[in-house]
């Protein structure tokens, strides 16, 4: 029966309500008892023959017969009036079939705006006109010829000088404003009544997300549908966008992602350059490609906030009494806010909590979800004033922590969590680290100018994911199966982990599974982001696997003459009284039909908290003549609910973590203030981490399933790794000198800073 129900979801920190169609009722919890002989299992990647020979077809490997090039102008002042464009010597040029600017492109909204090319530019990068031509080069040539008149205006891109005096000359109303806010108790009670208190401030710098795969797409309208090609984490959302900006009907518009290469949270939706693509391909009939330099990747593509974040904290008789946070964030020109106050609102049970984050405009490229947005920076602030709090009221930080960790109810909304073991993850990465080591003021070094230390962080982040999410099974008369689901695979493992739940459920061999996802064409489904895919779409594929089990030993009950509770499907046979007959033989019977199941994702309770909780613990060594901070060890202790494949969740964390020791060791987007530009935007000049940078990983999951989360008990990964890594290593290097460093990136130069002002030579 049909019917309409309410869903509570989580999506990156902000809670939502809405209505969902569902039909018949879902599954019970999966069996975790050993038995299960695809989930918990270690597997390769399904799809890694085809990622390492070459034969994956990544949007960027996309030529098309005929295919036009698209480039784009890009403004180079950080705040301008665009007054004229001329482009009469672009357009003579041989191999241009087409430009586009904002006086000769119908209106598209995007993203709250009306236009793509606005009048008024606001950041060097942002979009100005475009030129098709019939080769990159002559693209690239034409770009030149194009003659703009700015009309230059005043500007401010760092986040400290736009909260000073210059602030107002940017906007009438102001370019401040408050985006959050959270009060519980009464905090300046307790900062009253404390035994000890710190007031301290941190920054973290702007990150920006370069993942291998820049942002880009390939589209080809035929007069009646625009297919386009994206390297995107939603391909849904890119069909919405386009809807929008081109108004057509979904049904004229597909979306497909094969394969990309990377995103982490800069491609949820439709770009300009996607917009710009359809619009050349539908004026000019060929297929064109528009896929941005590594440049224009880390000019408007999107960035991790720059933060300045004020913290009072409060201890009395060895407990956390209150937490004052207040933090500001560079959103450039972004429409929203990451809130850095997340974790200081949910993390631990403290009675007495005030926060209040704010959004800064300044003349920068906008932000754009990246990787738990928000909960990396607030997390890196408040996980290191914890430890500065332990240290002044003389207590362990880990014990401090344990102190207040153990709630089961969320402190916001009162809800129950559906699974909480926190303090299991604190266990088992103390015991991996060796915390009984730990000695305050470090331990001598592998080197007479090196000291070592170990420091821990936590981590809150949601990941219970939640419908709509739509998947069906086709099982064809020669057993093969075809999984099709409404995802993509970013680079996860999606394709594997959903083969490995749709041949655990169905009764069939892994290898008999071929998984259809990344095209709009299929079944809805979410956007790969704030670690919803696994909890959101492994369910529905559960169901309607056991949907089309049900099927199967329905059909075969009547070709073999046997009750169907006789029957079982196993390793991709029917099994009957001990005789083991091949699922094709059984279908052969019945030949060219087609059993198809259906699955969707039920709602989520509504008195219920999905949360993800995990610990990690940083061994470090500090040179104190250099300021040079060698990470030696990480180790990653995670509660995520059930694990569907320990191998690629594995490299999930893994590859979280190195990320994360980029943020807090390295990655830092460096503008010049006068003009607005990035001066490091390419892959010399921002330093992500390489192969020598990575230390020892440690992954340890608790891995006990949230049976009133979903019915596979599973909860999102992607993003929990990266949150407390920044803080664990900066209360090492704390623990190894003495000296606290309260500006991520941790550089060589500010450990040689705070040495300093601590009086700590080698």
């Amino acid at each position: 029966m049909t019917r309409i129900l309410k869903s509570i979801e989580e999506f990156e920190g902000e809670v939502s309500e809405s209505l969902v169609i569902v039909d018949g009722h879902d599954l019970p919890p999966a069996r975790h008892d050993g038995g299960s002989p695809e989930i918990g299992r270690s597997r390769r990647r399904i799809d890694a023959t085809q990622r390492v020979t070459g034969r994956a077809r990544y949007t960027q490997d996309l030529y098309l017969a005929g295919m036009l090039h698209a480039r784009i102008l890009r403004s180079p002042h950080a705040r301008a009036r665009v007054r004229r464009i001329d482009t009469k010597r672009a357009e003579a040029l041989p191999g241009v079939r087409g430009v586009l600017h904002r006086f000769n492109t119908p209106k598209t909204p995007f993203r709250g705006d009306d236009v793509i090319f606005r009048e008024e530019v606001r950041f060097v990068g942002e979009e100005v006109c475009a030129v098709a031509a019939d080769d990159e080069d002559t693209a690239r040539e034409a770009l030149a010829l194009i003659e703009v008149d700015y009309e230059r205006l005043p500007h401010v891109v760092d986040l400290e000088e736009a909260l000073g005096d210059v602030a107002p000359q940017l906007e009438s109303d102001g370019n401040v404003s408050e985006s959050g806010s959270h009060k519980r108790g009464d905090t300046k009670r307790a900062l009253k009544e404390a035994d000890v208190a710190v007031d301290v401030t941190y920054r973290t710098s702007t990150q920006l997300h370069n993942a291998l795969e820049t942002h880009g797409a390939v589209a080809l309208y035929d007069g009646e549908m625009l297919t386009v090609w994206e390297s995107t984490q939603h391909v849904f959302g890119v069909r919405t966008g386009l809807k929008n900006a081109l108004k057509l009907p979904y049904s004229r518009i597909r979306v497909i992602c094969d394969y990309m290469g990377g995103g982490f949270g800069a491609k949820n939706g439709v770009g300009k350059y996607t917009i710009v693509a359809s619009l050349f391909s539908m004026r000019l009939g060929k297929p064109v490609r528009c896929v941005l330099t590594r440049d224009e990747e880390n000019l408007a593509a999107g960035n991790r906030s720059a933060t300045l974040q004020q913290l009072r904290l409060g201890a009395k008789g060895g407990r956390i009494t209150a937490i004052e946070h207040t933090s500001w964030s560079n959103s450039g020109q972004g429409k929203w806010i990451a809130n850095p106050t997340g974790p200081t609102n949910t993390l631990y049970e403290v009675a007495n909590v005030n926060t209040r984050s704010y959004k800064v405009v300044t003349n920068a490229g906008s932000l754009s979800a990246f990787r738990a947005p928000g909960y990396v920076e607030g997390a890196f602030a408040l996980e290191s004033a914890i430890d500065e709090l332990a240290e002044a009221a003389g207590v362990d930080p880990l014990t401090l922590r344990r102190r207040h960790a153990g709630a089961g109810k969320d402190p916001i909304t009162g809800n129950r969590y559906s699974d909480k073991h926190l303090l299991e993850c604190y266990r088992i990465g103390a015991k991996e680290i060796g915390w009984d080591r730990r000695r305050a003021g470090g331990t001598r070094g592998s080197a007479p100018h090196r000291r070592r230390g170990i420091g821990m962080a936590s981590q809150i982040w949601g990941g219970g994911g939640g419908p709509p999410a739509y998947a069906t099974v086709h099982v064809d008369p020669d057993g093969s199966v075809v999984l099709t689901a409404g995802t993509q695979d970013i680079g996860t493992g999606t394709r594997t982990v959903l083969a490995q739940i749709c041949a655990d459920e169905l009764g069939v061999e892994l290898d008999d599974v071929r998984v259809q996802i990344g095209d709009s064409a299929g079944p809805f489904g979410p956007m790969s982001a704030g670690s919803m895919t696994l909890a959101s779409v492994g369910p529905a594929v559960r169901l309607a696997a056991h949907d089309a089990r049900e099927q199967l030993l329905g059909a075969a009950a009547g070709v073999l003459e046997t009750p169907k509770a006789e029957l079982r499907l196993e390793a991709g046979a029917i099994v009957s009284k001990g005789a083991r007959i091949p699922l094709g033989e059984v279908l052969g019977k019945v030949d060219n039909n087609t059993v198809i199941g259906k699955g969707i994702r039920f709602p989520n309770a509504d008195d219920l908290a999905q949360k993800t909780f995990s610990a990690q613990f940083a061994e470090v060594e500090v040179d104190v003549r250099t300021g040079e901070i060698f990470v030696e060890r990480i180790v990653a202790a995670l509660d995520v609910g059930r694990i569907v494949n320990p191998l690629t969740a594995a490299s999930q964390v893994e590859g979280g973590v190195i990320q994360g020791i980029g943020f807090a060791l390295s990655e830092e987007r460096i503008v010049d203030r006068a003009l607005g530009r990035v001066m490091n935007g390419n892959l010399e000049g921002y330093k992500v981490p390489t192969v020598k940078d990575v230390p020892t990983i440690v992954v340890k999951f608790v891995d006990r399933p949230d049976r009133r989360a979903n019915n596979l008990g599973a909860k999102g990964l992607g993003e929990p790794p990266i949150i407390p890594t920044a803080a664990a290593i900066a209360n090492a290097v704390a623990n190894a000198t003495g000296a606290r460093v309260r500006h991520a990136p941790l550089t060589r130069a500010r450990v040689l800073e705070a040495l300093a002002l601590a009086g700590i030579r080698d």
